[in-house]
């Protein structure tokens, strides 16, 4: 067998109706459905390259080489992939049959990662298909999409492009990206690792008291963001997304143990976000797992939004994104 290689590129997703906690923790399936929309500004390059000459895989991120945990959750997905090569392929490929395949992982982010702009999702979006298609594997949009759920949840959402909704085991598109004009801005407060990652805030979810009310409660906020999508209707959709992702948090904040992302100037931040809307600029903000806050915006809000935020103590950075396509091969 010569080398095989591949290089995808996905992009990382945000959350308007969050994904928290599993009711199936092995295979990823969510408690509760979710919609987001994809950062084409941002995104996820991954090679990867089955190689016979090699005796174990590696894997790098951003220029260094990964160890642990990190480097065993792309190990085991590479060997989730392989498991789900078809009879035919396994039996031209004895590496693969058996197990002794080995690859050699690139990856590369035009972002931070760990801080809560869902690195994981577009990295195992990328990974997976760059796997397949270095396998020769042709699967479907959705078969990709649940397959990258087993790697990291919202990793399904990073497949299908524009505005995506994960109903159980993969994500399908609901609109596309020109549906809509809208940009992220995120206000980067703090740019370290998370000291708790998602996986292990997911597994926390069901001690809150919180969140069977949460999860009680997603269709409703779901139909309400479907709507909005679907109507460009921007008070609608500001007033589901805050309401879900206060939801989210106060179920983090009250799970046992507690876990508080947040630190002051994600609170400077809500209240200045609330402030400019206030004011007329349709802008509404949403914080996935960590403290850094999403003001999403219209695209004429663009510039006022993100004077205001450099302007803010604390605020570090400001990065910015258009909604995005699809997953891709290159």
């Amino acid at each position: 067998m010569q080398t095989q290689k591949a290089t995808a590129i996905a992009f990382p997703n945000i959350a308007l109706i969050k994904y928290w906690g599993n009711r199936d923790q092995a295979l990823r399936l969510p408690s509760n459905e979710s919609i987001s929309f994809n950062l084409g500004d941002l995104r996820t390059t991954t090679s990867v390259e089955f190689d016979p000459r090699l005796t174990r895989d590696e894997v790098s991120i951003d220029g260094h080489a990964v160890a642990n945990h990190a480097y065993e959750r792309v190990v085991h997905h590479l060997d989730r992939v392989a498991d789900s090569a078809p009879a035919a392929l396994k039996h031209s490929m004895p590496a693969l049959l058996d197990g002794r395949l080995r690859a050699r992982v690139v990856s590369n982010n035009t972002f931070p990662m760990g801080v809560g702009i869902a690195s994981s999702a577009s990295g195992f979006a990328a990974l997976t298909l760059a796997a397949c298609a270095a396998l020769g594997m042709v699967k479907t949009e959705a078969e990709l999409s649940g397959l990258a759920r087993l790697g990291s949840g919202s990793a399904c959402r990073s497949v299908p492009g524009g505005f995506v909704l994960w109903r159980d085991a993969y994500a399908v598109s609901i609109a596309p990206p020109r549906q809509w004009n809208l940009v992220d801005i995120i206000a980067i407060v703090a740019g370290k690792h998370k000291t708790v990652g998602s996986t292990e805030g997911h597994a926390l979810a069901d001690t809150s008291p919180l969140q069977i009310a949460r999860v009680n409660d997603t269709a409703r906020r779901l139909n309400l963001c479907e709507q909005a999508i679907a109507h460009c209707d921007f008070e609608l959709l500001a007033s589901v997304i805050e309401q879900d992702a206060l939801m989210m948090h106060a179920v983090i904040m009250t799970s046992q143990p507690s876990i508080i992302y947040w630190v002051p100037a994600t609170f400077s931040i809500i209240e200045a976000v609330r402030e400019l809307r206030r004011s007329g600029v349709p802008v509404a903000f949403t914080i996935d797992a960590g403290p850094n806050v999403h003001c999403i915006c219209e695209a004429h809000a663009l510039k006022q939004v993100k004077q205001a935020l450099w302007q803010m103590d604390g605020v570090r950075d400001v990065i910015q994104s258009d909604v995005g396509g699809p997953a891709y091969v290159v």
